[in-house]
């Protein structure tokens, strides 16, 4: 089945149309991604400023490091900031941040940007907000609080859905740390959970600022069509921007796909400036010369064996590449190859489904098992969500059966006592190979709300070195380590007994979590 045919319907006008096939660019090795450089900046870097983090107690305590590290810029993006005692730490650590930069004379400049979710970081009389506006009213002229609200929340439907299950509509979810030239991606939000005993995915890019500037550039461009935290907790749009749930969703949608897409373009035309550059400056024709001078006053960088591509998925503002790549990977996976897939929501989409049950490669599937998923033990209707990821796991494992897949397909319970599971992304190992040369990670869950609702990011990694790659399999391995393998008798067990009322209230429901 052709990839291109499959992904047709997607090429809508914002988003620039894939022009060579995935496959025949390099026969061999990692460069047979460079494909996702028609779609997306390519940012070529060595493999030594990746550092792939492993547990919430060394990515919170990054953090404070980062924090209070940075000189010239903080940015921020995550779904919510938490209200409990670690959450202050790491406010206080940007207060001690800010207040150092005001006396000193080497960093007068440093800004701090944080961008969150509307619904999520208004919840409760304390909430996200209320923790910031101490910053806002200590330093106004240096920190922004950008609260992106869903066009799709709007009008009765805003006035009638309570305040918890408005989240169900539309959210702000990419999870970037960026703290001068250094860009921590995650999938992991800025709650003491995330902290502590909440299993999520991490990844360091070291000294990039390329990478650092269009992930500031892209927080930049949402929180310019956010709502703006005041000082005394009100919100207000920019002058002049269209406001997305009062004014004109066309129109307000429109604008956002302009300055998002503005961003994506305009730094993939610099990184292809960049690679022209170097590619002179590195060939034989040049000045050999020049290139000895060059390197003996020490400007020439090492050449990169690592290639990073943000991959952006905004489907409200009619923004689909994330969707676009994780498909075609999805497609051309060879036989042989295998996919490690992972996520702590599994309600993967209709697509995503097909293409894993239709295609060649093989796949092991990590997913929470119902004791390690965020909702587990939860008050009210919210108590059942994961009975009906139960139910959509055993669906799915049912069509695994009647295709006779499951050799070929293997799902994955992650089960540990006392945390929860939160982890999400791929790793791509060749067909033959060991270590994996490509991985996906960032906020994206592959389900409904990721694709259609949710504002995500991710990154995907590709690299020809052994050591990074070497890294990555070890942090799918740690992970895969904490799970048993899923079989018929799996749901035979009482705790997977799902009520009847569940199994048809989700088919309703399942396109909202």
């Amino acid at each position: 089945r052709s990839s291109w045919l499959l992904l047709a319907p997607l090429l809508t006008p914002p988003v620039p149309v894939i022009t060579a096939p995935p496959c025949s660019l390099c026969p061999e090795g990692a460069h047979r991604f460079q494909w996702i450089g028609n779609l997306v900046p390519e940012f070529g870097i060595s493999s030594s400023h990746v550092k792939v983090l492993s547990s919430p107690v060394e990515f919170y305590e990054l953090l404070k490091v980062q924090i209070k590290a940075a000189k010239q810029r903080v940015v921020m993006a995550s779904l919510y900031l938490g209200t409990g005692l670690l959450e202050q730490e790491l406010v206080d650590c940007l207060e001690e941040t800010l207040e150092r930069s005001l006396q000193a004379k080497s960093s007068p400049d440093l800004r701090v940007s944080i961008l969150l979710d509307y619904t999520r970081g208004s919840r409760g009389r304390k909430n996200s907000r209320t923790m910031l506006i101490p910053l806002l009213q200590r330093f106004p002229e240096k920190v922004r609080v950008s609260l992106f609200h869903t066009p799709n929340l709007r009008g009765l439907l805003r006035l009638l859905i309570p305040e918890r299950f408005n989240e169900t509509i539309g959210l702000q979810h990419i999870k970037v740390y960026l703290f001068d030239d250094n860009v921590i991606l995650s999938g992991a939000n800025l709650s003491d959970l995330y902290f502590t005993n909440r299993q999520d995915r991490y990844v360091l890019l070291q000294d990039s600022p390329e990478i650092a500037d269009f992930f500031t550039e892209l927080v930049d461009a949402i929180g310019d069509v956010s709502l703006q935290l005041q000082q005394d907790d009100t919100v207000q749009m920019m002058e002049g921007m269209e406001h997305p749930y009062q004014g004109d969703k066309v129109a307000y949608c429109e604008i956002a796909n302009r300055r998002v897409m503005e961003v994506i373009n305009s730094a993939r035309t610099r990184q292809e400036l960049l690679h022209a550059k170097t590619f002179h400056s590195s060939h034989p024709g040049s000045s050999l010369l020049s290139q000895q001078g060059s390197q003996a006053s020490g400007n020439l960088k090492p050449e990169p064996d690592t290639w990073i591509y943000p991959l952006i998925q905004m489907k409200p503002f009619g923004i689909q590449i994330d969707e676009m790549v994780t498909e075609t990977l999805l497609t051309e996976a060879e036989r042989d190859a295998r996919i490690y897939l992972t996520t702590g929501y599994f309600n993967l989409t209709q697509a995503y489904m097909d293409l894993i049950l239709g295609t060649r490669a093989e796949y092991r599937i990590l997913l929470a098992s119902p004791e390690v998923n965020g909702f587990f033990g939860a008050k009210g209707v919210a108590g059942a969500i994961p009975a009906a990821y139960v139910y959509i796991e055993h669906q799915f494992y049912s069509e695994v059966c009647y295709l006779q897949q499951q050799e070929r397909v293997q799902l994955q319970e992650y089960s540990r006592a006392g945390w929860t599971f939160h982890a999400k992304g791929l790793w791509l190992y060749l067909a033959g190979s060991d270590l994996p040369c490509l991985t996906l990670i960032g906020s994206p869950n592959f389900g409904y709300r990721s694709v259609h609702r949710d504002l995500e990011a991710q990154v995907a990694i590709v690299t020809e070195n052994k050591a990074l790659q070497q890294q990555l399999h070890q942090e799918q391995e740690q992970l895969y380590l904490c799970s048993g393998v899923v079989s018929m008798s799996t749901f035979e067990q009482p705790n997977r007994y799902v009520k009847l009322w569940v199994k048809l209230v989700t088919p309703l429901i399942k396109n909202f979590f």
